[in-house]
């Protein structure tokens, strides 16, 4: 172990340069593009919505001949200071029957989250080509391939968002490696 050097976290990352717009070349010099997706709530559709759905859903696949990756992210909640909120609104109104109901409120709300531990999820789509051309030609073929995604899941009634900024990506990629602290927040 004598001659064991330190590697940094930089060398280990699998990063090489990071640009606007969610694009990340990587060391293999491939590119990456990240992308973020609000999804509907499909439990909420009716069945023929339901069909619909699933329809433009296989189309977003079919459509997809490139490489993709999808991350869901799921992060513990901490509903305390929701409770904090609703106990204070308790104070300020003084209708009895608003107390119960508010209090019966706070008691579901811990039942719940004892239960299943309240998370919130972020969906990723990660767009990968091989570096096979110019950067700025890869770059296009990714912002391309990012319209094909926006396209196929918008029909399907979700909200494909890309990461404008640089800083922003770089949050999401620290969560990305950093589960452990997302999970205890």
């Amino acid at each position: 172990m004598k001659n064991q050097k330190n590697i940094s976290v930089q060398s280990w990352l699998p990063f090489d340069k990071i640009f606007d717009k969610g694009i990340i070349r990587l060391k293999d010099k491939s590119y990456i593009k990240i992308i973020k997706v609000i999804p509907i709530n499909y439990n909420l559709k009716s069945e023929l919505e339901k069909e619909a759905i699933l329809n433009s859903y296989k189309i977003f696949l079919k459509t997809c001949n490139f490489d993709i990756q999808i991350l869901v992210q799921s992060t513990k909640k901490d509903l305390s200071n929701h409770i904090t909120k609703i106990r204070e609104k308790i104070k300020q109104d003084k209708r009895k029957n608003i107390s119960e109901v508010s209090e019966k409120y706070i008691e579901f709300i811990n039942k719940l989250n004892q239960e299943k531990n309240s998370s919130s999820k972020n969906f990723y789509i990660i767009i990968k080509i091989e570096n096979k051309n110019p950067e700025e030609v890869n770059i296009s073929e990714l912002n391309e391939n990012y319209l094909k995604i926006k396209e196929c899941l918008s029909r399907c009634g979700n909200n494909v968002v890309e990461i404008e900024k640089k800083e922003e990506l770089k949050n999401i990629l620290y969560s990305f490696f950093n589960t452990r602290k997302n999970l205890l927040k």
